[in-house]
């Protein structure tokens, strides 16, 4: 089993880093599945509309909804979010080098989301990269029993990872 994750401080740093590690790896012919997360500022709100894209080369999904500008609850549109998972989930039957999940969160955590993709995956040998934000870590511990790797957040780092895991799997038939 290959499953690493990454944790980073700073807001929209894990999903930036995500996606110029999808970006890389694909540049360099790298079978990609899962998605990445775009945050795009809203000139009238302190929130940011959120948008998934499938991977490799799959639609663009918003996943955000906006609910009102005194709004202080959860801005996750659920449809949105079990559409790309269905997505996701149907390009595994491609035998992707790599599984990305751009967010362990709080869907994931209640055992929702990409829990169950990540887990097919997983089963399947499928190498499996996640984002997980400090908030749901212990969660993702639980559910991972621990065998999880943590890599440093660095894009080097990262595909260094990759390639050792890629140059331990059989080629895809």
């Amino acid at each position: 089993m290959h499953l690493a994750y990454v944790t980073t401080a700073d807001r929209g740093a894990t999903d930036r880093l995500l996606s110029a590690v999808a970006e890389r790896l694909l540049a360099k012919g790298a079978r990609l599945a899962g998605v990445v997360q775009t945050n795009t500022e809203c000139a009238d709100s302190s929130k940011c509309d959120m948008d998934l894209r499938v991977l490799p080369d799959g639609e663009t999904i918003r996943i955000s909804q906006s609910l009102g500008s005194q709004s202080r609850g959860c801005r996750l549109d659920p449809a949105a979010l079990e559409q790309a998972v269905g997505y996701v989930t149907a390009s595994l039957a491609d035998r992707p080098q790599l599984l990305v999940v751009n967010k362990f969160g709080k869907h994931e955590a209640d055992g929702r989301g990409f829990r169950p993709v990540i887990g097919e995956a997983l089963a399947l040998d499928i190498p499996v990269l996640v984002g997980v934000n400090g908030l749901n870590r212990d969660k993702f511990v639980d559910f991972t029993d621990g065998a999880a790797q943590s890599l440093e957040p660095d894009l080097d780092a990262i595909e260094a990872w990759f390639d050792s895991v890629a140059n331990l799997r059989p080629a895809a038939e």
